[in-house]
């Protein structure tokens, strides 16, 4: 028996965008960045976490999701920015749980509540954030507007100075805006299409 592709073998969830699925890469106890291998569907290391800060919840991506040209296109009307490429990867996905959650490589259902629109280097590298179902405390959240404000902070903290060179202080990276569960419903769905059309 072949186990499945985690981004091309694996659905997106009978319900998305409302539930969908994710696939965990690294979790907040990872002091090594863990990412899929995309050809062999094998979770691979990237590279040691080079500072201190580690990621503040569950983060992976959406199977079947593909951030290529109409994901660049709806960030640079949303942002108003030009020049903007899509990354070439699935979406990315942070998820909130009550509960330590130690494995990665694993599967889980989650609920999307918003994004961060981030730009790596010219590219639309949106951050999704969801809720893991059922989850005690996070679970019942619908938008992220009901998020604490301190988790919030948290989040954009960590992906605005996860690649900061603290000698250079040098940030390949900008985050334009937070956007709720509407708009991230459309990424998602964007995401998708940008999938069908160029990889499946």
């Amino acid at each position: 028996m072949k186990t499945a592709h985690p981004w091309h073998g694996v659905s997106k969830g009978a319900s998305f965008p409302d539930i969908i699925i994710v696939y965990v890469e690294i979790t907040p106890f990872d002091t090594v960045k863990y990412e899929l291998d995309k050809e062999s569907g094998l979770l691979k290391i990237d590279r040691p976490q080079k500072f201190s800060n580690l990621c503040p919840a569950l983060y992976g991506f959406v199977p079947q999701t593909y951030c290529g040209k109409e994901i660049a296109n709806f960030c640079m009307e949303k942002s108003g920015l030009t020049g903007v490429k899509g990354d070439g990867d699935p979406l990315d996905i942070c998820v909130l749980s009550e509960r330590p959650i130690q494995n990665h490589n694993i599967l889980l259902q989650c609920i999307p509540i918003g994004g961060l629109r981030m730009i790596d280097k010219h590219e639309a590298d949106d951050k999704i954030i969801a809720v893991l179902k059922d989850d005690l405390m996070y679970g019942h959240m619908l938008d992220i507007s009901e998020l604490p404000e301190a988790i919030l902070q948290r989040l954009l903290h960590y992906f605005k100075t996860y690649k900061l060179d603290p000698q250079s202080q040098e940030n390949k990276v900008l985050i334009t805006d937070v956007y709720g569960a509407a708009e991230c419903k459309q990424v998602l769905q964007i995401a998708s299409e940008d999938y069908q059309k160029e990889i499946a």
